[in-house]
């Protein structure tokens, strides 16, 4: 899997994102090209801003068990995978600001390094190593770009 922490890898993931334009159609699933940017951008919200809840004992206790391994490890995800009603998008979003919020998101977190994930708290999945959280952030952008044909 490629690491995220990496400038290389983070310009490829971007140039693939300004590939995308407000008519991109996915090869499958039922987000718009909108919804899916600002779907993508809630990994990022987790970490920088203080919008979502903690989940509570019994949910962080089966997100830990259950999901984590699934979100950190390098096997990549299916298509149609099922996902947490925090990143369910309903409406249409705004394309132009959905794409430099993540872009933005993206960037800030390459210039923060690998130093500052190795060994930080998760959202949901208590500590990860900096592996777990690059396998985590790539593993989520690369499949959706790829629905979307980037």
């Amino acid at each position: 899997m490629k690491n995220i922490f990496k400038p290389e890898v983070t310009a490829e993931i971007i140039n693939r994102i300004n590939k995308l334009t407000e008519d991109t159609k996915p090869q499958w699933g039922k987000m718009s090209v909108d919804q899916m940017l600002a779907h993508c951008c809630v990994s990022y919200e987790y970490v920088y801003e203080d919008i979502h809840p903690k989940p509570g004992t019994v949910k962080g206790f089966l997100l830990k068990m259950f999901v984590k391994k699934i979100v950190v490890n390098e096997k990549p995800y299916s298509r149609n995978s099922r996902t947490a009603p925090e990143f369910i998008m309903k409406g249409d979003k705004e394309f132009a600001a959905e794409k430099k919020r993540l872009i933005d998101y993206i960037s800030k977190t390459q210039k923060q390094g690998e130093a500052y994930f190795d060994g930080k708290e998760s959202h949901s999945f208590g500590k990860l190593n900096k592996d777990e959280w690059s396998n985590m952030f790539y593993k989520h952008l690369d499949h959706h770009l790829n629905q979307f044909g980037v």
